[in-house]
């Protein structure tokens, strides 16, 4: 998919761009495949332990995480991408399709980052451990990066992998700000987040309900949010991020790698054992201390 001149201009004033059917069934259901299958697993590992009393195999994707975790919630330990590290969920960043619309605006030698996500955000208070890293307060993504990103461009991709709605907690962004620099943010429950609500004084959010196959386009300086799931279905969802190759990723210490070089394709990972192998590294690395944010953790 080529982005036509009036969306790259609505990306660069608005600071975001919602392609609406713009991923296929086929682009995404191997990923989703790969989760059902990983839960239907798990399932079955805990109901002959004796911790599950039924399977719950007549729900839908968007339910069964919900009514396990009801009964126990241990299942929901690695689901994140880089602990779950699904062949499907490798293949997806390299998505051709995907690509195409990210080099519109990377341009054709294309690093993904390591800040990348798949989420399953259950409705409001039934996570584990309490505080849920899937309710994002307002916060822009270059916050989440060392200083060292703050002058190159890192494009954020957001994708429902099931209907996301005001009701389950979709994106809340508020447009044309992203080129007013950095916002001081803090540390709070372990979540990013702007200081005060000053800084925000006057934004005038857009709610952006998204169905699986929509695609969202941001800047790294649009600020953005995620509130509660208040519905009874889970909000499956991934988001990533890709860049130009050689600019830093703001994680040193994870793995960014190449997903698309028109001049030297020969660099482009595409061995999963490889990825699996520098993710375990990493994640084994990240518990001697290293910190993901730059900022203070607020009192």
């Amino acid at each position: 998919m080529t982005l036509s001149p009036t969306q790259v201009a609505q990306f660069e004033q608005d600071g975001y761009l919602l392609l609406r059917g713009a991923l296929a069934d086929a682009d995404l259901d191997p990923v989703i495949a790969e989760y059902e299958a990983h839960i239907s697993r798990r399932a079955r590992e805990m109901m002959a332990a004796g911790t599950l009393s039924e399977l719950y195999a007549d729900q839908p994707f968007n339910r069964r995480l919900i009514a396990i975790c009801r009964e126990n919630d241990a299942i929901y330990d690695g689901l994140d991408i880089m602990h779950f590290r699904g062949r499907a969920s490798f293949e997806f960043l390299a998505n051709g399709t995907l690509l195409d619309i990210v080099e519109n605006l990377v341009g054709p030698e294309i690093t993904c980052s390591p800040v990348q996500h798949t989420r399953a955000k259950l409705p409001a208070g039934l996570t584990p451990k309490g505080g849920d890293p899937h309710v994002a307060p307002w916060h822009q993504d270059g916050g989440a990066y060392q200083p060292a990103t703050d002058p190159h461009f890192v494009l954020t991709v957001w994708l429902p992998l099931s209907a996301a709605t005001p009701e389950n907690g979709c994106m809340q962004l508020v447009p044309r700000v992203h080129a007013r620099g950095m916002m001081q943010h803090h540390i709070k429950h372990n979540l990013l987040t702007v200081n005060d609500d000053e800084q925000m004084a006057g934004a005038e959010p857009v709610t952006l309900p998204m169905d699986k196959g929509d695609l969202l386009l941001m800047a790294k300086g649009t600020p953005h949010r995620s509130t509660a799931n208040r519905s009874d279905t889970v909000r499956w969802s991934m988001d990533l991020r890709y860049q130009k190759t050689g600019t830093p990723s703001g994680r040193p210490y994870y793995p960014d790698f190449a997903v698309r070089s028109r001049s030297h394709p020969d660099s482009v990972l595409r061995d999963y054992d490889e990825w699996c192998r520098l993710w375990v590294a990493a994640l084994d690395g990240q518990q001697q201390g290293q910190s993901a944010y730059r900022w203070k953790v607020a009192p």
